[in-house]
């Protein structure tokens, strides 16, 4: 895009692996599982890159199971129960996001948090991490009939903000983050600092940006200055 990009009113944020590094916890939680069943703890960096994927992909990572194998819906409400239990222990925002929320706020440009994490756990953590009065919306997993790839939640989003999407910017860590801004008309930013599993770089995701940390979000086209 050049520098004559329409500015951006309006950031909206991934959660996990992307505003906050919430693996610590996550890993956590399906660690006390494998420890519950005689397993031996996997270390927090084999777990990181399929924290994105919550449940489906630690139970996946942790156990080789997967949703329809008969042992995969008893260990995921476990799971979810033992990470509602504890989930701001060690979470925090990744560096550098801090001063990148103020210095939007300073800019007098919105942000908000659009999430496929359900909202029993977003709330509280939101809350822990004292950003929920601060977030211009927060859309979980449930708050639409659909999750992301699917943009509704994302228009759910620009619906409570009042904002328009050529206006708006989405940073994620997936590729569903890129295929759901795209679909909504945003501005799609790759978080490359995020979890990524399978060594991916989201170079081939189609994103229009790319960022290897949270205050380059400051330096793009629409947001700069």
């Amino acid at each position: 895009m050049s520098g004559r990009a329409a500015p951006i009113e309006l950031v909206l944020f991934d959660l996990d692996g992307t505003l906050v590094d919430t693996a610590p916890d996550l890993a956590a939680a399906v660690n006390r599982q494998r420890r519950e069943r005689g397993l031996a703890e996997l270390p927090l960096e084999a777990l990181r890159p399929y924290a994105s994927h919550g449940a489906r992909g630690l139970i996946g990572r942790a156990f080789g199971l997967a949703p329809g194998d008969a042992d995969y819906e008893p260990l995921r409400q476990q799971f979810l129960d033992y990470y509602e239990q504890a989930l701001c222990v060690h979470s925090r925002l990744f560096p550098g996001m801090d001063e990148t929320l103020d210095a939007l706020e300073r800019q007098g440009r919105r942000w908000g948090v659009v999430t496929n994490k359900i909202a029993r756990f977003t709330g509280p953590l939101l809350a822990a991490l004292g950003l929920a009065e601060r977030a211009a919306c927060v859309v979980s997993g449930d708050t639409t009939a659909f999750a992301k790839p699917h943009p509704a939640p994302l228009l759910h989003a620009l619906q409570v903000c009042g904002a328009m999407p050529a206006r708006t910017a989405y940073v994620g860590d997936d590729l569903r983050d890129v295929q759901a801004g795209r679909a909504a008309g945003m501005v799609t930013v790759v978080a490359s600092y995020g979890y990524m599993a399978d060594g991916s770089d989201g170079s081939s995701w189609g994103g229009d940006f790319t960022i290897a940390q949270p205050r380059g979000l400051l330096e793009l086209p629409g947001l700069a200055g």
